[in-house]
């Protein structure tokens, strides 16, 4: 059995929430709540704990601090935003798919203003106890874009591909902590990401033309 697998509930990694049990959807739920409503300093845990009815020492077995629990959030919150993506029409061209994927996202987050700056400065913290937690958020959004770029066609991408797709998830990562501090804005973003993505998309055509 392998380690991830004989993990008992209380042995969970904080934040890295794979099996959701009813008391931490609960904890979930409440901390979305909490940030819908104030933002990141509205979720304090003691009040989390109360809103979920659970006890403040069971709130601490899983999840470490307050980033900790966002970052939770987060993951979560990419397993509704999968779910969505089964409704969404699916375009022809690649561009207009990558745009339209980080359109979705983007809306995903700044749709809930409170609850996107709050997740945003969660991930944006650079604790290295978060690390592990974080490198998950990543690697899944990665393969939901890769998976939009893709298009449903029966092959895995190359490696160009996935440089150009994560290159660009993080640029729009760092927009996005620019319209967290109210830098950007939603339009901005958007459009940033539309260049970004046309001068990558085009260098990698241009490279493929030359034989690199």
């Amino acid at each position: 059995m392998s380690g991830e697998a004989a993990r008992t509930d209380e042995e969970q990694v904080s934040g890295e929430v794979t099996v959701v049990d009813e008391r931490t959807l609960r904890i979930l739920r409440a901390a979305i709540d909490l940030a819908e409503g104030g933002g990141f300093t509205a979720v304090r845990l003691r009040d989390v704990a109360q809103a979920s009815g659970v006890a403040l020492g069971t709130l601490y077995k899983r999840f470490r601090s307050k980033e900790d629990l966002l970052i939770g959030v987060i993951n979560h919150e990419l397993e509704v935003f999968r779910g969505r993506l089964g409704q969404a029409p699916m375009v022809a061209d690649r561009s207009a798919r990558l745009m339209a994927i980080f359109e979705l996202l983007t809306d995903f987050l700044v749709e809930r203003p409170h609850f996107g700056r709050a997740v945003i400065r969660s991930a944006a913290a650079g604790e290295q106890a978060l690390a592990s937690r974080l490198s998950r958020f990543h690697h899944d959004l990665g393969a939901i874009v890769v998976g939009a770029y893709l298009g449903g066609e029966p092959r895995s991408p190359s490696e160009d591909e996935i440089t150009l797709v994560s290159t660009l998830q993080r640029v729009w990562f760092a927009l996005l902590v620019g319209w967290a501090g109210g830098i950007s804005t939603r339009e901005d973003v958007l459009a940033d990401v539309e260049k970004a993505a046309a001068l990558m998309i085009r260098g990698c055509v241009g490279t493929r033309a030359d034989g690199g």
